[in-house]
């Protein structure tokens, strides 16, 4: 099968010793659709003799019946495993392979070149030390190539080799390279790579992927095996401060408990001082525990378990570091943002943020800007699409230990996970915390709330009356209002339409928009909440999240969700503005309940069905209710 078979025959001891001293390197292939990266990973498998005889025979059999190249060998079959790849000669999923020569181990990583799986390549740079990008010498460097370089970059990859491929069908001519390579140089000048290598090949014929072509004459640097047997990528990660996410507590019985986690960077011995944060307690190492015995040290990359010699709380999600050198600690951050999602990101929406082993709730401030992959340029957006990327500030409901991802890949680094579909929706970078985050603090007043409350005689509430257009939200609201205001009680009504005359007047109606719109009110109505009021809030907020952002953003009890439940139909038959009418003729887009969805409350505190009484009856209803529950008096 492979360069020491010999030997895992002879004296496999001696083989698994080769195995433990070689180093590994990860690297990706990256680049547009059809450049070749499947069929130079099938060269590079093929060449490196790691293919066993099975394996070449069905190889040999797929080529004829699936393969693009005629009775030749299809070296991409061996990696682009998926029916629809082979169906459509495109790479989908990422694809991990691993391989060895008698100088170093290797475990590639496919990524997709088409855009709409822009995501999966990011996922595989996440873990790469070099990145190979491939370009097809009739092409030149498109959008794709830019993409992917850029992303690269964000990641943190210093090291990429410039693979101009295909130059077989251009007739291996120099001129072309090198009009590839200086149009690629001018690109990346302030990408921050430490070296591109630039190597002329044809992965399908072999030229200068394990050895010189006589058909490039001209180029006197590498072959691309020779490159990857010995570039220097570094221990990076055991020369940085000790760094380890604590996975869980490891507590068997009442005379151990230790924490337990994977070494993201730096080297820990017993009598090591260490910080926990984010509570910042210190204490010292007192036992490297694993399955195998005791260390005497341990390092990056290392799964292990700490014993400290004092009792200081520490949970999952909480790091452990150096007390030289901790980590930051923060609840707001700038960051640069991946998104990788067909739904775009909806900033003021509540996502959940993964870094290492926390998981917290994030709200993503509207864009500062999008990055235009093609010339560098930072542009306005309001939003982020699929593959789109930009720099967004974050803030979570926790503190959370990190470092800039610039330092530090595994602390710095965090996906977002949409909270409904479980769907993960970006990858992310923190660039650095927001200085507002540690020197601004919540001003101790001594007229609090309830004080206020207490002088108005009522019990202070936000009462979200939700529903569609025309479902009676702001005549309910109205009546209701009147009733408290009789009673000589103090309130306030926030209402859609006048809201939009000021407050938000910047927004359209688009779903990121609509996330917005109500964010603000909620904010609007928390303070007046604070200040002693019945806050009335009548919007259609159609989206269960952020009605439930602003439910979060209120004490227990100060909530009260009031779903105006009318049928589409009943609503479009009153019509009172003649929206519906509008809408159904196209001349108003996101509407809701005709091109942009509502989703209607699944546990209210009230439901009132207006096909079955009328907004007077609605609002006694309301006052009942307001009324049992303490909010007001009799």
């Amino acid at each position: 099968m492979a360069h020491i078979s010999d030997l895992i025959e002879t004296d496999i001891d001696a083989y698994l010793k080769s195995h433990e001293t070689k180093s590994l390197l990860r690297f990706i292939t990256c680049g547009s659709v059809d450049d070749g990266k499947s069929t130079l990973i099938g060269r590079l498998l093929y060449d490196s003799k790691m293919i066993f005889e099975d394996q070449l025979a069905a190889l040999e059999n797929d080529s004829k019946k699936v393969g693009t190249q005629g009775q030749e060998i299809d070296f991409a079959l061996l990696v682009d495993g998926l029916a629809a790849e082979r169906e459509q000669g495109i790479t989908i999923d990422v694809a991990y392979r691993f391989f060895s020569t008698d100088k170093r181990k290797f475990i590639v990583a496919d990524t997709p070149g088409h855009e709409q799986y822009t995501r999966n390549m990011a996922t595989g740079a996440s873990t790469a030390d070099v990145a190979i990008l491939m370009i097809d010498a009739r092409k030149g460097i498109l959008t794709q190539t830019r993409r992917h370089s850029f992303i690269v970059s964000l990641l943190g990859l210093k090291h990429v080799v410039l693979a101009v491929n295909k130059l077989d069908i251009v007739n291996y001519d120099r001129a072309v390279y090198d009009q590839i390579v200086e149009d690629y140089r001018t690109f990346a000048a302030d990408l921050g790579f430490d070296s591109i290598t630039p190597i002329p090949m044809s992965a399908l014929k072999g030229d200068n992927i394990t050895e010189k072509s006589g058909e490039t004459p001209w180029y006197n640097g590498p072959t691309l095996m020779a490159y990857l047997e010995s570039v220097q990528v570094g221990d990076a990660y055991r020369e940085k401060p000790f760094r380890m996410p604590v996975q869980w507590v490891n507590r068997p019985d009442l005379d151990f408990r230790g924490f337990s986690g994977q070494i993201a960077s730096g080297a820990i011995k017993p009598g090591d001082k260490i910080k926990a944060l984010p509570s910042a307690k210190e204490s010292t190492v007192a036992r490297i525990v694993t399955h195998d015995g005791d260390l005497d040290e341990a390092v990056a990359g290392q799964s292990v378990t700490l014993t400290l010699a004092d009792e200081i709380d520490i949970s999952r999600g909480d790091a452990i570091c150096t007390a030289a050198q901790p980590c930051e600690v923060s609840d707001q951050f700038r960051s640069t943002i991946i998104w990788m999602s067909e739904n775009e990101l909806l900033p003021g929406r509540t996502y959940l943020m993964k870094i290492g082993t926390v998981t917290a709730q994030a709200t993503i401030a509207q864009p500062r800007h999008a990055i235009d992959v093609n010339t560098m340029e930072e542009r306005a957006a309001r939003t982020l699409h699929l593959n789109e990327i930009g720099v967004c500030h974050l803030n979570l409901d926790r503190q959370i230990a990190f470092d800039p991802y610039g330092e530090n890949r595994d602390t710095g680094g965090f996906i977002l996970i949409d909270r409904l579909s479980n769907e993960t929706v970006g990858a992310g970078m923190i660039d650095f915390a927001l200085r507002r985050a540690s020197n601004i603090h919540m001003q101790a007043l001594d007229i609090d709330k309830a004080a206020r409350a207490e002088l108005k005689g009522q019990r202070p509430a936000m009462l979200w009356f939700t529903g569609l257009s025309g479902s009676g939200k702001s005549t309910i609201a109205n009546a209701l209002e009147k009733k408290l205001f009789a009673m000589g009680r103090h309130t306030a009504i926030l209402d859609g339409d006048n809201v939009r005359h000021g407050l938000n007047q910047d927004l359209g109606f688009t779903d990121a928009d609509r996330v917005e719109n109500i964010r603000r009110v909620s904010e609007v109505g928390k303070l007046m909440v604070d200040a002693g009021l019945i806050v009335l809030v009548s919007f259609i907020s159609p989206f269960r999240s952020e009605r439930r952002m602003a439910r979060q953003m209120m004490e227990d009890g100060e909530f009260v969700e009031i779903h105006i439940d009318t049928p589409l139909e009943v609503a479009e038959e009153r019509d009172v503005k003649g929206l519906y009418a509008k809408a159904r003729k196209g001349e108003i887009k996101n509407f809701t309940g005709i091109d942009s969805p509502y989703e209607p409350p699944r546990d209210p505190e009230i439901r009132l069905a207006t096909t079955e009484q009328t907004p007077e009856e609605a609002a006694d209803e309301l006052l009942g209710f307001l009324k049992a529950k303490g909010y007001v008096g009799g």
